[in-house]
């Protein structure tokens, strides 16, 4: 019996390879940049001018061991916003998920000062195109100067306007 919509079993053929390349010659090519953004749990003014760089290092340093690569991160006291590119074999989610207890753990252990820091549960992220990442990048080094004027509700309530994801205020 034939399934609707399927053919009969053909044997299937290895289409012919271009002249010159191996037959075991791998091809993916990818472009997954991100604009990722969370908070510090109950949005707290844990990340600190003195705390900041060294958090930055290594969440950029993790990103890579991931086989990802960190573009820029940066943010004000209360949240984060990283540009990256992640491996294309690691979910998004997988990789915040390794991301942020990993950096919590650090955070406790190098800072022994901030033992109620924590990472808000969920985060936001955004696909980055070629066209605009420059723009993403220069944005997320101004955040210190952009949150003197803006809120991180009135700027998360934006990105998301901004990326047609619909959201309920009661949860920014």
């Amino acid at each position: 019996m034939v399934a609707v919509g399927a053919s009969p079993r053909k044997e299937w053929q290895q289409p012919a390879s271009p002249e010159g390349a191996s037959e075991n010659t791998t091809m993916s090519y990818t472009w997954l940049k991100y604009h990722i953004v969370f908070s510090t749990k109950e949005r707290r003014p844990f990340l600190t001018p003195e705390l900041m760089p060294r958090l930055c290092e290594y969440l950029g340093g993790m990103i890579k061991t991931q086989g990802g690569h960190s573009i820029e991160i940066n943010g004000p006291e209360d949240h984060i916003h990283i540009v990256a590119s992640v491996s294309p074999t690691l979910a998004l989610a997988d990789c915040l998920r390794d991301l942020k207890p990993n950096s919590t753990n650090w955070i406790h252990e190098t800072f022994p000062g901030l033992r109620d820091f924590a990472w808000q549960d969920g985060y936001s992220a955004f696909t980055v195109s070629p066209s605009v990442l420059s723009k993403v990048v220069q944005y997320v080094k101004n955040q210190q100067e952009h949150h003197k004027k803006v809120s991180f509700r009135d700027e998360l309530a934006w990105l998301l306007k901004n990326h047609g994801i619909e959201f309920d205020e009661k949860y920014l």
